[in-house]
């Protein structure tokens, strides 16, 4: 059948077109049917799925390489040597106070303590017969032991030997002789730390000193007669005890 010669240009026309250009002639478009569909690769999109703008369909699709670092890790290296040690940091506040522990199992039963010791000193001594001094300075001594622990006393020098350092009392008792001066010192190793006298007169009387002293471990402690221009002596007799000297430790050293 011949075409008509103003249908012949028409048809050419159309042919020339592109696809995409006949919707827009009002054409009827079928869709495209596919009779069967490989797994692999995967069909491209159709052309009404929805594209972003600036996207491109790739075929095939890009994959990012991928690198085992099993392959490129070394083998393990030689210790450096060690550095010097930093300065200490700030001290922190104290942490709080942890739990309490399970209480201990009782133990054994420890040795016995040693037995409390009391330290002590004490004398007490007399003269029964009278004493007339012979020098300026003269020792009295004494002849009768009344209490005398650890013979810390020796009689016949007249002298107590501090064994037990602390505060003692010292004690002196004497009998003054009719028309003679009595004039004494109770004697600290060689310093005279209290005096006993008494003015002559027609009546004898009793006189005491006494006195607290501090004493060190290897002091004396003593009586002596102290001769001036007129004659010294006390009173004494046998029968009876007119002189004594006495001292006792009042607390030891380490107690103070």
């Amino acid at each position: 059948m011949a075409l008509a010669p103003v249908a012949a240009p028409a048809l050419l026309l159309l042919l020339a077109l592109p696809a995409r250009a006949w919707p827009g002639l009002g054409l009827p478009r079928r869709p495209c049917v596919h009779c069967c569909r490989p797994a692999w690769p995967p069909a491209a999109p159709g052309p009404h799925a929805p594209m972003s703008d600036g996207e491109e369909w790739v075929w095939p699709p890009r994959v990012q390489p991928t690198i085992d670092i099993s392959i490129l890790k070394g083998a393990k290296g030689e210790a450096g040597l060690r550095g010097r040690t930093g300065r200490s940091g700030k001290e922190g506040p104290p942490g709080s106070r942890g739990p309490r522990g399970r209480k201990g199992q009782k133990g054994q039963v420890g040795p016995p303590g040693a037995p409390c010791q009391r330290a002590y000193a004490a004398f007490s001594v007399g003269r029964r017969e009278g004493l007339h001094s012979s020098d300026d300075f003269q020792a009295v001594t004494f002849d009768t032991e009344l209490v005398n622990l650890d013979s810390a006393f020796d009689l016949a020098s007249g002298r107590f030997l501090c064994a037990v350092p602390g505060i003692y009392f010292l004690s002196l008792n004497v009998h003054t002789w009719n028309y003679k001066e009595t004039y004494l010192h109770v004697m600290c190793n060689r310093r005279a730390t209290a005096v006993l006298y008494a003015q002559p007169s027609e009546r004898s009387v009793m006189q005491t000193q006494s006195l607290l002293l501090p004493l060190d471990a290897g002091d004396t402690v003593w009586v002596r007669m102290f001769q001036r221009d007129r004659d010294n002596a006390i009173y004494g007799e046998h029968g009876d005890l007119y002189i004594t000297f006495s001292g006792h430790l009042v607390k030891p050293a380490t107690e103070l």
